[in-house]
């Protein structure tokens, strides 16, 4: 019966899923800020340089690439042995 189980995939529980999911919740949220919440004197500060925004993109950029990652080379569950004469 265990010999007809075949393997399965992590599925939502990989690891590099949720960490996509974190690092581009919080790279959407940089992403807006820069584009519309972002005032002359913050860029003034920072060189001109709008760092909400490219910290943003990298951050989408970095998670899109997780989720390729997880998409391209699923993590395989090996199927349980339990029950087959092991200890």
């Amino acid at each position: 019966m265990a010999a007809s189980q075949a393997p399965k995939k992590a599925g939502v529980f990989d690891i590099r899923l949720i960490i996509a999911l974190l690092i581009g919740g919080y790279g959407l949220v940089l992403t807006i800020m820069g584009i519309g919440f972002t005032t002359e004197e913050e860029l003034a500060k920072a060189a001109d340089v709008n760092i909400n925004l490219w910290a943003g993109i990298g951050m989408l950029v970095f998670a899109g690439l997780f989720v390729l990652w997880a998409k391209l080379r699923p993590i395989v569950v090996p199927p349980s042995t339990e029950g087959e004469g092991g200890e």
